[in-house]
């Protein structure tokens, strides 16, 4: 097998401003893998929290050794198997590049080598970012007529009531949608005390990560109290983590690029199974080629927020759909997924 590498920027459309920081552009590391004249393709793209630039995941990418397999199978059984040696964006990518392979080389969609599951279909979550009041009802409001029937807004702003009054006036503009709010860990357990009982009268239906990582004991204490659903999501990056919080939260936010990939969050959903803890598939800013796998989860999920490719100015990858705010997984073979526009070789 031969693999190549391209490093291309995914511009947002406009800026996304969440509690911690404002992103504008991320850096995408593409991994072609060609066996027998098929290719199978896979992203990655860098993360400031994560520690991962365009460098680094060059390096760690190049490093991946699948010239030693035979076959994409062979390798995709090893890549399961073995102890990963590499960040969980990387193994993410070398799996999507894999899986793809493999499926175009059995005429079969990723999801149906996943085994059976409910049909990869599901309404995404279409984040807001921290903005005025104004923007943010302006954005419900169209986004909603385009066929979106849950959005996600992003909280954690220096002063709360500025939250309260962006979600307030998103409910009175889109009265219909299902409402998410995620702070990405900026509140204290005081603090989100006495912030959630107001969210869940404004129709809020559940909250994400409303408290800083590092303490999924007080998360849980917190679930245990809260008036809305507590769904954990930089609390839970492992299984490990996923094992620890069941039962405790309601939900439990997987990503492949945090977990590292499809197996892993199979790996999850089967540990929160039963548990009373739901799943939900979230996703990085990313092309569709970044958010394809997933999306051959989506029949799995309690709630999909699979919507990093939307919020590009130019997604250079087409083929699992989400503009009406349904993302689909096709029957074409391997991820179902074409490039847009080719991209100069720059690694």
């Amino acid at each position: 097998m031969k693999a190549r590498l391209r490093t291309v920027r995914l511009d947002l459309a406009e800026p996304l401003r969440i509690s911690r920081s404002t992103m504008s552009a991320r850096e995408a590391v593409w991994l072609t893998v060609e066996h027998d004249g098929l290719r199978g393709h896979g992203e990655a793209v860098t993360s400031v929290y994560y520690g991962l630039d365009t460098d680094t995941l060059v390096r760690l990418l190049t490093s991946v050794d699948l010239g030693r397999f035979s076959d994409p199978e062979s390798a995709l059984t090893a890549l399961r198997e073995e102890e990963p040696g590499s960040p969980p964006a990387v193994t993410a990518a070398v799996e999507s590049a894999l899986l793809d392979l493999v499926g175009k080389r059995a005429g079969l969609p990723v999801h149906r080598l996943l085994g059976p599951a409910a049909p990869p279909v599901a309404a995404t979550a279409r984040t807001l970012g921290i903005t005025s009041a104004a923007h943010a009802a302006a954005e419900a409001r169209r986004l909603t007529a385009r066929g979106f029937r849950l959005l996600k807004i992003k909280a954690g702003a220096p002063d709360p009531e500025d939250d309260v009054e962006r979600v307030r006036a998103v409910r009175a503009a889109a009265p219909e949608a299902r409402l998410l709010l995620d702070p990405n860990g900026a509140w204290s357990t005081a603090q989100a005390l006495a912030l959630l009982p107001r969210f869940a009268e404004l129709g809020v239906e559940a909250v994400e990560q409303p408290l800083a990582p590092g303490d999924p004991e007080a998360l849980g204490a917190l679930a245990a109290k809260s008036p809305l659903p507590v769904i954990a999501d930089e609390d839970a990056v492992t299984p490990d983590d996923a094992r620890r919080l069941a039962g405790r939260v309601h939900g439990v936010n997987v990503k492949l690029a945090k977990c590292g990939g499809v197996h892993a969050a199979l790996r999850i959903a089967d540990l929160i199974a039963g548990s009373g803890t739901e799943l939900m598939l979230g996703c990085l800013t990313a092309s569709t080629l970044g958010l394809a796998p997933a999306v051959h989860l989506a029949g799995r999920a309690r709630w999909a927020d699979l919507d990093g490719h939307l919020l590009l100015a130019h997604d250079p990858w087409t083929g699992i759909g989400g503009a009406d705010g349904t993302v689909r997984a096709g029957d074409r073979p391997g991820l179902g997924v074409e490039e847009v526009t080719a991209r100069e070789d720059v690694a």
